[in-house]
């Protein structure tokens, strides 16, 4: 199962670092990959976590994605 952090800048300004995991991919490339044509589509969401929390991200409100397969770049 790859996992990886995003951060998420939002189309308001706002950031957030969440979670993404899929247990069908094993690489970070694949994963990065099926994130972008996902939040590419008009109907395109992911189910996420930030912290303990279930977050979906829908890919109208999402202006860019920082990817880092061992945590968010600070």
């Amino acid at each position: 199962m790859a996992t990886a952090v995003l951060r998420v800048k939002l189309i308001g300004g706002d950031r957030m670092d969440i979670t993404y995991d899929d247990p069908g991919i094993s690489d970070q490339d694949t994963l990065l990959e099926h994130v972008i044509s996902t939040l590419a589509q008009d109907s395109g969401t992911l189910r996420t976590t930030h912290g303990d929390r279930l977050v979906v991200i829908y890919g109208r409100g999402v202006a860019a994605i920082e990817f880092a397969p061992r945590g968010a770049v600070v």
